[in-house]
């Protein structure tokens, strides 16, 4: 799903930005994230016959912690910065919300719900965070923030019309509207603790946080194991690996090197990104009416964060 809202990133040293080489470099990992960020609204519809929400979610938040360790070994070794008891419960809380409760939701929705569709929903997040800033952190409420709310929930109505004629499934619409109410809380989360220690070791804490939060799934992820296929169990880990663990290092090191709004712009391209990997993989493709709102939906969305820069 989208990124997390981090001030800094453990990212490689800002190097000058004169080769071709260097000048791609932010492009490539943008481009690299929104494939992989989009890539789970895809598997998450493809593994569904044989994983389960709660296993399907555990496969993934371990493949994930161990990505993530990996990168923090790597990374923040020598330089490791734990936080304290007060931000440690509140790590782990945003560790439950985004990791545990969020995954497991979308992937209630994907149950239900297309690739796209569910992306296109999903992708409200942004709009609620930014909602929540202004309200919890005094970042202000500009009219391009009203004008896009307004037309990121005209953009819902016309999905929700959708499901009243049976075309999609409401339930299927309403966890994915959850699961991004669930992201957003999640992310405000995060940004009260990012004074106390660095967003890597944020997102690591709380996906070990998630992560024991599903193991009540344990037994249930092994009696599936039994039967899966081995590609679909492949699936879910990479979700772990790439969206999770390698999407947070590519947006952290675009973050170094290209300005706030341009980034943002570039998060909303993770949607036409998942209706397009779905109907190459698949042959999915959402009504005509949920194609309509969720355009409009992700035109709010660029309405409320680009008014932000």
């Amino acid at each position: 799903m989208n990124a997390p809202t981090a001030r800094a990133a453990e990212s490689p040293t800002h190097r000058p930005s004169g080769t071709l080489r260097t000048r791609l470099a932010a492009p490539a990992a943008v481009a690299t994230t929104v494939v992989l960020w989009a890539s789970p609204f895809v598997i998450i519809r493809w593994v569904a016959p044989v994983f389960s929400p709660g296993p399907l979610a555990l496969i993934r938040l371990l493949a994930g912690v161990a990505a993530l360790t990996v990168l923090v070994i790597l990374l923040r070794r020598h330089t490791l910065r734990m936080p304290g008891p007060r931000a440690l419960l509140v790590i782990a809380l945003y560790g439950v919300l985004w990791f545990a409760a969020y995954t497991v939701v979308l992937n209630h929705a994907g149950h239900l719900l297309d690739a796209g569709t569910m992306a296109m929903v999903v992708n409200l997040s942004p709009v609620l965070v930014a909602a929540g800033a202004g309200l919890f952190f005094r970042e202000g409420w500009p009219r391009s923030l009203f004008a896009g709310m307004a037309v990121a929930l005209a953009g819902i109505a016309v999905i929700t019309l959708a499901a009243g004629d049976g075309r999609i499934s409401l339930l299927g619409v309403v966890l994915a509207l959850v699961a991004a109410a669930v992201y957003a809380v999640a992310m405000l989360l995060q940004r009260a603790v990012l004074p106390d220690t660095d967003p890597l070791t944020i997102v690591w804490l709380g996906c070990v946080a998630g992560t024991l939060a599903v193991l009540p799934f344990a037994g249930q992820t092994w009696a599936e194991l039994q039967d899966a296929p081995a590609a679909a169990v492949g699936g879910a880990a990479f979700m772990g690996v790439g969206a999770t663990a390698l999407g947070f290092w590519l947006w952290a090191f675009a973050q170094t090197r290209m300005p706030t709004g341009r980034l943002a712009a570039c998060s909303l391209a993770v949607p036409a990104v998942a209706v397009l990997m779905s109907a190459v993989a698949s042959g999915e493709v959402p009504t005509v009416l949920a194609i309509i709102g969720g355009t409009t939906c992700l035109v709010g969305v660029a309405i409320a964060q680009l008014g932000r820069r």
